[in-house]
């Protein structure tokens, strides 16, 4: 779609550029098309004079200077609601895994343990109908993982820091009632995130937060990283406390190769594939593209983050 309209340079390795290759390849470049692994701080931004418009292909744009891009008068874009559904389909495929501890048992099978047919303690896992779902962030896709709820029975609470489009209408569907965060954390059986990363919610569930969890909770990460205190996290696996995690996000992306979380078995680590189907993907991609022609075409983008740059 782009290739249409204009010249396109395309960054040809699957491994996200340096900063220092960004500025080399877009030097000369009008607009962006960037991703959650490229850095477009103010330095970057300061050094792109011709720069006007960032797509990102992504509904979260934390890794974009949005103050720097609308001081210089450049517009940037996301592609929001598109991943609502299947982000909210990948918590409960986590939520699912880790309560009926599959992943384990998938491997006990390939790895010849299974010798006995049927034993009364085998992979005893937690129940999930009628359990009690805490939801942080009830954003569009806090308000989806909510709807899905409902077909398991489950008492729902959520915390939210500010009033949502929507929230009388999955009150009165799903009977999810408001919490303080403290009082959340500690009716939950299982706490599923979805808040954005600001620096509000950096490490938002810290040690203290873990501590208030019940004993043998579970924890599921579909946001950013780094609203876990992932060290602290851990602790709270190895000892016991919680009960398991399903995480789709770090606080350094792609985890470590020798990061302790992957010697631990009751937890389960997906890369970052909250979006990733085929359907979603693609639609996304669309929606950047149709973003980025508009701002070059000097019209309106559908998706602008910083809608006072054109002012």
């Amino acid at each position: 779609m782009i290739r249409e309209k204009f010249e396109v340079k395309v960054w040809p390795s699957e491994y996200p550029p340096s900063k220092q290759e960004i500025l080399e390849m877009a030097k000369d470049c009008k607009g962006l098309v960037t991703l959650l692994s490229d850095p477009i701080d103010e330095e970057v931004i300061s050094m792109l004079p011709n720069l006007k418009v960032i797509a990102q292909y992504a509904v979260g744009y934390d890794n974009i200077d949005v103050k720097q891009a609308t001081r210089r008068g450049i517009i940037v874009t996301n592609t929001p609601g598109v991943l609502t559904e299947a982000t909210a389909d990948l918590a409960w495929s986590l939520i699912m895994s880790v309560s009926r501890r599959i992943v384990e048992a998938d491997q006990y099978v390939r790895g010849g343990k299974w010798n006995v047919a049927w034993g009364p303690q085998l992979l005893l896992g937690s129940d999930v109908f009628g359990a009690t779902l805490g939801i942080i962030g009830m954003g569009r896709i806090g308000q989806a993982v909510a709807k899905r709820a409902v077909g398991f029975n489950m008492r729902v609470l959520y915390h939210t820091r500010s009033h949502r489009d929507g929230l009388e209408e999955i009150e009165k569907l799903v009977g999810a009632e408001a919490r303080r965060l403290d009082t959340l954390l500690h009716e939950s059986d299982i706490v599923s995130l979805h808040v954005p990363l600001t620096s509000k919610t950096h490490h938002m569930i810290g040690r203290r937060q873990l501590g208030l969890m019940r004993a043998g909770s579970i924890l599921i990460n579909t946001s950013r990283g780094a609203v876990v205190d992932q060290d602290a996290l851990y602790d709270a696996l190895v000892s016991g406390h919680l009960g398991g995690a399903g995480l789709d996000v770090f606080e350094d992306e792609p985890l470590s190769k020798d990061s302790p979380l992957l010697g631990l078995s009751n937890v389960v680590l997906v890369p970052h594939i909250g979006s990733a189907t085929t359907k979603t993907r693609a639609t996304m991609a669309s929606m950047c593209a149709t973003n980025i022609i508009a701002a070059l075409s000097d019209e309106k983008p559908p998706n602008i983050v910083n809608p006072e740059v054109l002012q």
